[in-house]
């Protein structure tokens, strides 16, 4: 349905056809103030999406200069499929993610563990999947438990500023938790021995021990916490674009479509359906 603007400009449009003037058909008017996210995208035809480089299998690049690849991608040209648009990677980072939503420089983001502070500055859209929370564990540290990790005597290695490292406060606070710069500095902490444990999704830790298992074992400490993969959106009052990405979500989550788009991805590292453990579904 034409909005009242659209309807206008069409009726003078023809107004100027009927007394045989030009109505420049070619020229594209200034977008509004205010424009409706969909909207944009589609008087772009351009679906801005973030990337976080290394975050596999959601989002990453197989050089420092390569294509991006990942899940994410793989559902947000999707996404811009069905729309009409292209995809445009806009790369970001765990702290600039919201951010750059709440400020008008992507359209969309795909963030694990959406809560009340992002929700205040970024639009989440119903869950896509939940991962589940787990450890990569030094040889022979294997609590079964969240309770038995969450104690002082545990040394926890996080990569700072980073969702894992707000799961690994919230789930084991009376641990010793160590910041380090980048995940792969709090892994080689785990490998030497200088920490017991790295918290990570099961996706993400299924790959990095796939790259090199010796950096530590997999353990999923019960009771399951799960985080849930949200389409990000930026807030407006047409509410538009959120409706599209729910429907979308619905569409293919009844068809199994997100299961696919997992394994295709976890494929491409060698990892196969039956490699997940039995007891966690997605």
């Amino acid at each position: 349905m034409l909005s009242r603007r659209e309807f206008g400009e069409t009726l003078a449009v023809g107004a100027v056809a009927r007394r045989g003037g030009s109505a420049h058909p070619m020229a594209q008017p200034a977008p509004p103030a205010r424009e409706p996210n969909l909207a944009r995208i589609l008087r772009t035809r351009k679906l801005r999406v973030a990337a976080l480089s290394g975050e596999e299998p959601y989002t990453y690049r197989d050089h420092s200069s390569g294509p991006w690849s990942g899940l994410c991608l793989l559902m947000a040209q999707n996404l811009a499929a069905q729309l009409g648009v292209e995809t445009a990677v806009s790369e970001s980072n765990w702290a600039d993610a919201v951010t750059d939503l709440h400020t008008g420089k992507i359209d969309l983001a795909y963030i694990p563990g959406p809560n009340a502070q992002r929700a205040m500055f970024a639009d989440f859209a119903n869950p896509l999947f939940n991962d589940t929370y787990a450890i990569i564990a030094k040889k022979g540290f294997a609590p079964k438990s969240w309770n038995e990790l969450n104690v002082p005597g545990t040394l926890v290695a996080v990569d700072a500023g980073s969702a894992r490292e707000e799961m690994a406060r919230r789930f084991a606070n009376n641990a010793a938790i160590t910041g380090f710069r980048s995940r792969d500095e709090a892994l080689s902490a785990v490998q030497s021995g200088r920490a017991d444990c790295f918290v990570s999704p099961i996706l993400a830790a299924l790959i990095l021990i796939k790259k090199d298992p010796q950096i530590g074992d997999l353990v999923i400490p019960t009771p399951h916490f799960h985080t849930a993969v949200c389409p990000a959106l930026p807030y407006d009052d047409d509410r538009r674009f959120r409706g599209v990405v729910d429907a979308w979500s619905t569409d293919n989550r009844g068809i199994g479509q997100f299961r696919g788009w997992i394994t295709a991805a976890l494929s491409k590292f060698g990892i196969e359906p039956g490699d997940l453990p039995p007891d966690i579904s997605l």
